[in-house]
């Protein structure tokens, strides 16, 4: 059986185009982790993975990783080392780590983490605190949009996310609350938003529930009360401004709008 080297040295005999990107074995005792760099929050279940990866013989991708004075720091990969260091403390021999030279400056570094696909999924305040590390270089929204390969919009959501307070925050940490629906409710509340949230779960949880849901948190038409006034509108007239109903649909027209309105003042609409 041959090898992609024995390929790559016959290159010019086979005609392949296949090139060469080392990776080099890293003594374990060499590599450090900076505190704080990585935006990804430690899951010590994920570490567990690897380390019982380790233990295996499994195959393990290499660490991205910069070379600095103080040795070799994990760029990406960080699950991976303490996967190995865990696989150490249980006796198995590990003695040096696959690793691959990161090049780039700062802001490449934390768009590389975020758009790793090696690594563990970013949370939504994961991916907002990477957003925010930008933002304090000076990249404008839309800069780190084509930087992270994600729209504007994703962007100004998730730095958005980081104003909510740390109330609700805490909440969506604890995944009592959706990322999208505290921002939803911030909007809406502002500095009340997480006094309304702990009120709404409190009600939630009264209800057998374990998070609060969007409907829940920001009360609203059901999809077919909705649907129902888009039928009854069809048939208005639309002329200079004036919107003229059908007799005949005008008493629904108004209760969904009156139902609609009592939702408003539900959420806190008019007082927000």
């Amino acid at each position: 059986m041959s090898s992609l080297s024995q390929l790559y040295k016959q290159k010019d005999k086979n005609g392949t185009e296949t090139t060469v990107k080392k990776t080099f074995l890293v003594p374990l005792s060499e590599i450090y982790v900076e505190p704080g760099f990585n935006v990804r929050e430690i899951d010590q279940l994920h570490v567990e993975e690897f380390r019982d990866a380790f233990i295996a013989g499994e195959y393990i991708p290499p660490l991205a990783v910069q070379v600095t004075d103080q040795g070799v720091k994990v760029i990406d990969g960080h699950h991976r080392y303490y996967g190995a260091i865990a696989a150490t403390e249980t006796g198995t021999e590990i003695p040096r780590l696959e690793c691959k030279d990161f090049v780039g400056s700062d802001a490449d570094r934390i768009a590389f983490m975020v758009t790793s696909s090696q690594g563990k999924a970013l949370s939504p305040l994961e991916r907002a605190a990477a957003y925010q590390r930008l933002v304090n270089q000076g990249w404008e929204p839309s800069e780190i949009a084509r930087k992270v390969k994600r729209s504007v919009a994703d962007v100004d959501h998730h730095l958005t996310l980081l104003s909510c307070g740390d109330e609700l925050l805490e909440m969506v940490r604890n995944n009592a609350v959706s990322a999208t629906t505290a921002v939803e409710l911030s909007r809406k509340h502002g500095a009340s938003a997480a006094a309304v949230a702990s009120e709404k779960f409190g009600e939630a949880k009264a209800a057998g529930k374990k998070k609060l849901t969007r409907s829940a948190a920001l009360p609203q038409l059901t999809p077919s009360r909705a649907r129902r006034l888009a039928e009854l509108l069809a048939d208005a007239e639309v002329e200079e401004n004036r919107l003229t109903i059908p007799a005949t649909a005008l008493e629904e027209v108004k209760a969904i709008i009156t139902e609609q309105k009592a939702l408003m003042r539900e959420s806190g609409w008019e007082e927000a």
